[in-house]
């Protein structure tokens, strides 16, 4: 009789937590659905963190939107944001912002060896040059050789803040620097005030 209670109780501590495991596992999503919540969740997280830092950058800052094998650098100006996108829809955001900002105007820059990668070495680099230059549409782009880029960010860098947006892009060359300038005053306006400053 007492061989049988104690039987009885392990089987009923035995069900018990049999019913713990069931209740909890009903608690939480299934560990594929949680993976598939998390991109979801913070896709859109650089959007914002670009809409939190665009009101704060200024004349002389920098905003590099670029391709997925672009470096983390040591230098302390440079701040970085992933963007789990391909590079054109970021930089249709970024410039569409940017454009559309009271304070700033950019000055465009892309990398000069992107003019003479053939379609054979880089599947999609037509496309993409292509898709480019339509949504640059009038907008002046320079261009400029990729180490002369690094050049100018390292004396930028160490006394203003560069903003690299990082993307999933893997077309070579394709980032896009963008300079930025006084939305509100330009060249002439200081020439003309450094003048008048003179009298």
């Amino acid at each position: 009789m007492k061989v049988l209670s104690i039987t009885a109780s392990k089987a009923m501590l035995i069900s018990i937590g049999i019913s713990i495991a069931f209740l909890s596992a009903g608690c939480n999503p299934p560990m594929d659905q949680k993976t598939n919540l998390i991109p979801e969740k913070n896709s859109n997280n650089w959007k914002q963190q670009f809409d939190e830092k665009l009101p704060l950058l200024g004349h002389r800052n920098w905003i590099l939107i670029v391709d997925k094998a672009f470096p983390e650098q040591n230098a302390p100006g440079m701040e970085y944001i992933y963007a789990n996108e391909d590079l054109l829809p970021v930089l249709k955001l970024v410039l569409g912002q940017v454009n559309q900002s009271t304070h700033v105007k950019p000055i465009i820059y892309r990398d000069k060896e992107l003019d003479f990668i053939k379609e054979e070495q880089a599947k999609g680099v037509t496309q993409f040059v292509r898709d480019a230059k339509t949504m640059f549409g009038t907008q002046s782009v320079q261009t400029i050789l990729h180490d002369e880029v690094f050049k100018k960010l390292d004396a930028e860098s160490k006394l203003f803040k560069v903003l690299v947006i990082k993307t999933n892009e893997t077309i070579p060359y394709t980032s896009v620097f963008l300079q930025l300038d006084c939305g509100y005053w330009n060249g002439d306006k200081e020439l003309q005030l450094r003048t008048n400053m003179k009298k």
